[in-house]
């Protein structure tokens, strides 16, 4: 029974490495939030690949270390596909790829992927029944569909397509699950909403009356689903993220070891948040009309890509606003955080003068960046970048919904106030500009002095934890262990690492050995706890510790165990109602 009960033991306690754990129960389905990969692209872009001759390839797209993999199998097992219909992929797509000169391959299979999503699920794969509304650049791909379709009977993708989802849904499993679950529980917390997962549709019907008698008009209601993909995919290039909504659905493909919090998925998902609390305003909207159909009008003269839809812009501008203040917010709190920290180990003053110095150039430095980020917005057609940004600035004051909140923000516009913006902003902009020309060629993610190095070193162990690695991950934790023995998240992660690494193991001796290892790394994270150390952080660890005891049959001390996690109270990433759940499951007659 012990065995059995391993993975579900320790399953739960998979939290990101500095101990901020997404809150526990999260689960994406219940924010309409769903990671499954699709058929229709999986096929779709399968058939590219087969485009060119001998050792020529047509796509080259830059794939990830998996990816490239893929496409070496994927090749081979086609190695038999009849040369007529090679020749005429490779046709449709150098004749695609030629009035397309300056794409990249990546750019090139972008309205393939949306013309994935116009086919009817595999094996039919059937063109959409209305193409009329289509846009341009899909409809050019359209007649790709019946070499898909042909592609799927006379290749070896049909009878290989189960095989293929089964393995993209593990190797999701990893880095992709768990960034989704921390980009949508960042996101949403910063807004402190929930996405609308459904809505009501409204239609004009007319019902034919008998006798000959007038039509009559009713509104026909009904509830419809708001769903949104993120869909892995080994065959996407691994710089790029493809967005595309239809009806009421939002897809984001990228590939599966994509760290979604780090990715424009942000701005997709972000997309999907908003979307519907812009229509529900949509009466308030004249005013910000009136300022942005002028400014949009001379922009499409340079961009005719640029769409007019008041909307769009709308949304635009929302997004990439709470997409730069969210990132500016996150990190000037832990910054402000780790100082506070490193000010409450120094001794002088001269000492604690200079961690506030270097936060305080740290803030200003974020300021100028977000600065420049809405700048690039605006640049790109989201002319209400700046006007957001100050008014969500209420919003992480107050802590109010923004569902609630945006009637207000967008009646409050002033069309005089945002006719400086851009000169306001051109100080700080500067400095943004030359301090990203100071950052070339340090590496990615270089932070300020107020960095706390354990932070740092456990995020970059965490990479390994969820490529499963655990004898490199258990290795690096001791290394960093040893040279700080009195940090209590790094003994979390080496109970967590001990406690996964024992999941799945057949020797009996074995088993109890990691399940001691990790017993043993969880109490001395008790040992080590100071009254600053995160309260989360010891929810947690008391939780696994019962669980343990739990499973070694030890009831009554692992209700005690639980009951110390309970009295912590539900602080936002602990483990409070796992504890309340063990609790009950033990004390049930």
């Amino acid at each position: 029974m012990l065995r059995n009960l391993v993975s579900f033991a320790f399953a739960i306690f998979a939290v990101s490495a500095n101990g901020q754990a997404v809150p526990a129960g999260f689960d994406l389905s219940n924010y309409g939030v769903r990671i499954e990969p699709d058929k229709r692209v999986i096929t779709v872009l399968a058939t590219l690949e087969m485009a060119g001759s001998g050792n020529e390839k047509l796509i080259n797209t830059p794939l990830s270390a998996t990816g490239v993999k893929f496409r070496q199998q994927l090749l081979a097992d086609n190695t038999g596909l009849n040369e007529d219909m090679r020749r005429r992929i490779t046709t449709f797509v150098a004749a695609y790829k030629k009035r397309h000169p300056a794409s990249s391959d990546a750019d090139i299979i972008a309205p393939f992927i949306s013309m994935a999503y116009t086919l009817t699920p595999a094996p039919e794969l059937a063109d959409p029944i209305f193409t009329s509304d289509l846009p341009g650049r899909l409809l050019d791909v359209l007649d790709f569909a019946p070499l898909v379709r042909e592609f799927y009977r006379k290749s070896t993708i049909g009878s290989r397509l189960d095989e293929y989802v089964k393995e993209y849904r593990a190797e999701s499993d990893g880095v992709l699950r768990r960034s989704a679950r921390e980009m949508v529980s960042e996101l949403l917390d910063y807004l402190h909403t929930r996405p609308r997962t459904t809505i009501i549709d409204r239609n004009r019907v007319q019902t034919t009356r008998k006798n000959g008698k007038k039509n009559i008009e009713q509104i026909e209601s009904r509830e419809v689903e708001r769903r949104f993909f993120i869909v892995p995919e080994r065959l996407a290039g691994k710089t790029n993220i493809n967005f595309l909504n239809v009806r009421d659905d939002y897809f984001v493909v990228v590939t599966p070891e994509t760290d979604l919090t780090q990715s424009e998925a942000r701005r997709a998902f972000l997309h999907y948040v908003v979307d519907p609390l812009v229509i529900a305003n949509a009466k308030e909207i004249g005013p910000v009309r009136d300022f942005v159909k002028p400014i949009m009008d001379e922009r499409r003269k340079r961009d005719e890509s640029l769409s007019p839809d008041i909307f769009l812009t709308v949304t635009r501008s929302l997004v990439a606003a709470i997409d730069v203040r969210q990132t500016e917010s996150i990190r000037s709190r832990i910054a402000t955080e780790q100082a506070r920290s490193k000010i409450a180990t120094v001794k002088t003053d001269a000492e604690k003068l200079a961690v506030s110095s270097d936060l305080k150039k740290f803030v200003t430095t974020l300021a100028d960046e977000s600065a420049l980020r809405l700048y690039e917005d605006h640049e790109r057609g989201a002319v209400l970048s700046f006007y957001f940004a100050e008014q969500l600035k209420g919003i992480e004051d107050s802590g109010f919904d923004i569902a609630a909140s945006l009637r207000e923000m967008i009646a409050s516009f002033d069309p005089v106030k945002e006719v400086d913006r851009i000169s306001a902003t051109a100080d700080a902009r500067g400095r943004a500009i030359a301090a990203r020309e100071g950052r070339k060629g340090q590496p990615l993610g270089a932070e300020p002095r107020v960095e706390n190095p354990v932070t740092r070193r456990l995020l970059d162990i965490q990479k390994s934890i969820d490529l499963k690695d655990f004898a490199k991950a258990s290795a690096d934790l001791k290394q960093l262990q040893a040279q700080h023995p009195a940090e209590p998240r790094i003994y979390y992660n080496l109970g967590r690492v001990a406690g996964l690494s024992a999941v799945g193991v057949e020797d009996d001796d074995e088993l109890a050995k990691r399940l001691l290892d990790a017993k043993v790394a969880y109490e001395n994270v008790l040992r080590t706890a100071t009254p600053s150390t995160d309260q989360a952080l010891l929810s947690l660890t008391y939780v696994a510790l019962g669980r343990i005891y739990e499973h070694s049959g030890n009831v009554d001390y692992a209700v005690k165990l639980y009951d110390r996690a309970i009295t912590i109270g539900d602080v936002a990433g602990g483990g409070h109602r796992e504890a309340l759940s063990g609790k009950q499951r033990l004390l049930r007659p």
